[in-house]
């Protein structure tokens, strides 16, 4: 059964109000400071630039779980991944392995900040930029 997975297919209507990364980094990772967002906007650069979203892209055979020897990031069927906090030694080799470059890591306590496909950043977008679709099997 195929499993839903975080997109933004909906940037042209982003204003970068960066709602989606405080909620992220507020109800996720219990921080105020949108660095500690699994979801990154960015701009894309130059005078009048369109913005960008860094999200996790829920790889059906995720590499970063892959490199994890300790199991804290274990693979989800349908795609993405679980985190279990307790188990992870801050080694950074889930950001090293993951292919678009998304996993960034908390300083304060050397743990991976990860993209566990929760649908919070979608709730607290108020212009319907992101969306939980359905994996096409394309």
């Amino acid at each position: 059964m195929p499993g839903k997975i975080l997109q933004a297919n909906g940037m042209n209507r982003c204003i970068g109000c960066y709602s989606c990364m405080l909620a992220c980094a507020r109800v996720v990772y219990k921080s105020y400071s949108p660095r500690y967002s699994a979801i990154q906007i960015r701009t894309r650069g130059g005078l009048q630039s369109k913005l960008a979203a860094d999200i996790c892209r829920g790889c059906l055979e995720a590499p970063c779980a892959a490199a994890c020897l300790t199991e804290a990031l274990l693979a989800r069927p349908e795609g993405g991944v679980r985190f279990n906090r307790k188990k992870c030694v801050g080694c950074g080799d889930c950001a090293k392995k993951c292919v678009v470059q998304v996993i960034y890591f908390d300083e304060r306590d050397c743990r991976p900040v990860v993209c566990i496909q929760c649908a919070t950043c979608v709730r607290f977008c108020p212009h319907d930029v992101l969306s939980m679709e359905v994996r096409s099997n394309a």
